[in-house]
């Protein structure tokens, strides 16, 4: 459950501390596997000042430091995650999220050995106007709800080396689209916290909290309520509730999921409570819903 990932991640974090002194090193062991794209591979990345990108599927041992280079850094996690180290914090990089590390900034990130394994996409573009915007945000670990369109676009142009010209192009575009729109993402809160109950959506098995929800859109308990109830007209909880139950009425209406079973995988241990939440919010019990459902599709 995600509490107890929670606790287990924060002890993982315990093991490390900010670093004072930096030196490069690179290590993969022997089960990690690393693509990647250049310049000379992705002739169009120069146009769009893009120095490097690649996909990696990493275990059992992964760790890069690096004491300040030229380029930016961007990792976007899909699967597992790693640990992110810098002069300042160490924060854990977990899935769907993007890690920014400007240029000429010394950082260390390494396999989470909570999970063993990694798979992200990471680019680096050049230390130039276009990207300045990455200067200004500094290092950090934000949500970001395009890591699987991402690693998407990336397996595409890694088919087309050597390949079609114009379709490299196409999907450069839309790589660039995607990473312009980071500025405004990275700048405005209202996107971080809807980008974080898309999230949620996906993972309502998860005992979310409120300081949870916050600590991931990294504001403040008080400005997260204020945000969801601006976007949403609800607050964090309420917002939670309902996208449990809405999700709830679609599972009602097949009879392959028990009652048990759509209270597990919407986060509820005890089924009664799932039925008690169910009928203060639509007004019926689950069971009640569910054949008035099945007598209307008849």
């Amino acid at each position: 459950m995600f509490k107890n990932r929670q606790n287990l991640c924060e002890s993982v974090i315990e093991q490390f501390s900010t670093k004072s002194s930096w030196q490069d090193e690179v290590y993969l062991s022997e089960h990690c596997e690393e693509r990647f794209l250049s310049s000379k591979d992705i002739p169009e990345f120069a146009g769009q000042e893009i120095f490097m990108a690649g996909l990696a599927n990493l275990e059992d041992g992964y760790q890069v430091e690096r004491q300040g280079v030229d380029v930016h850094t961007l990792l976007f996690t899909l699967e597992g995650g790693g640990v992110l180290i810098t002069s300042d914090f160490v924060a854990a990089i977990e899935p769907y999220s993007l890690v920014v590390l400007p240029a000429n900034s010394s950082f260390r990130f390494e396999l989470n050995p909570q999970y063993n394994h990694w798979r992200m996409a990471w680019f680096l573009p050049k230390n130039t106007d276009r990207w300045k915007v990455l200067n200004e945000t500094g290092q950090k670990v934000l949500p970001y709800h395009s890591c699987e369109h991402m690693w998407a676009l990336l397996t595409l142009l890694h088919q087309e080396i050597g390949g079609r010209s114009s379709y490299r192009k196409l999907l450069v575009s839309e790589v660039c689209r995607i990473l312009t729109g980071f500025e405004s993402q990275t700048s405005g809160t209202q996107v971080r916290v809807q980008a974080l109950f898309n999230l949620i959506e996906s993972q309502l098995h998860l005992p979310w909290t409120v300081k949870e929800m916050a600590n991931r859109t990294f504001i403040s308990e008080e400005q997260f309520a204020r945000i969801s109830k601006q976007i949403y007209g609800q607050s964090p909880r309420s917002r939670l509730i309902q996208l449990r139950m809405d999700k709830a009425c679609d599972l009602l209406r097949n009879n392959d999921w028990s009652i048990t079973m759509i209270a597990e995988r919407l986060g509820y241990k005890d089924p009664f409570n799932f039925t008690h939440r169910f009928t203060k919010e639509v007004g019926e019990s689950p069971s009640r819903y569910r054949k008035r459902m099945m007598n209307k599709e008849t």
